[in-house]
């Protein structure tokens, strides 16, 4: 699942989506209502499922893109409570740009090593992560990734962690 509102950042939602399909999985994109979102630079998309109807047990993967969309899902207790299900669970979930921000909890990344836009750096180690100023950063089943430059590397290891679940090994 993506999970993402108005004014995510394009490519972040767009180049995981794409690049999960072409591995063969199912992707729902999942907003706080389901219909069209708009990204900060036009692209449109559909959400096909809302946050509120989403069973989190039906997921593998949550992929959280950056852009604006973190702060508006921030209001949405829907979106909190599928991530917190996913860390719960111990599920992977992979991180871009501002999307870390959904994750600054201590309950979530207290003691965990993570990146993010650097405007997220004092955040993330309130909630008592390790930041790193990294292109990627891989903690067990949590991948996280600064900015839309990142994206190859940061789809590099989702697509590990994906041929991993799938029991293919990873390159």
């Amino acid at each position: 699942m993506v999970l993402t509102a108005d004014q995510f950042e394009d490519s972040e939602l767009l180049v995981p989506y794409e690049g999960l399909r072409q591995e063969g999985l199912d992707v729902d994109i999942v907003a706080a209502a389901a219909g069209r979102i708009r990204g900060k630079h036009g692209h449109e998309v559909d959400a096909g499922v809302a946050a509120d109807d989403v069973n989190p047990d039906d997921y593998d993967l949550l992929i959280i893109p950056g852009g604006r969309a973190p702060e508006e899902l921030c209001r949405h207790p829907a979106a909190a409570r599928i991530i917190d299900a996913f860390f719960t669970r111990h599920k992977p979930v992979a991180a871009i740009c501002h999307g870390p921000l959904l994750l600054a909890q201590p309950h979530m990344i207290a003691g965990r090593t993570v990146t993010g836009h650097r405007s997220l750096a004092d955040r993330l180690r309130a909630a008592g992560a390790h930041y790193e100023d990294r292109d990627v950063v891989v903690d067990g089943n949590l991948i996280t990734s600064r900015v839309p430059a990142d994206l190859p590397v940061f789809m590099r290891e989702v697509i590990n962690l994906v041929r991993v679940l799938r029991g293919i090994p990873s390159q």
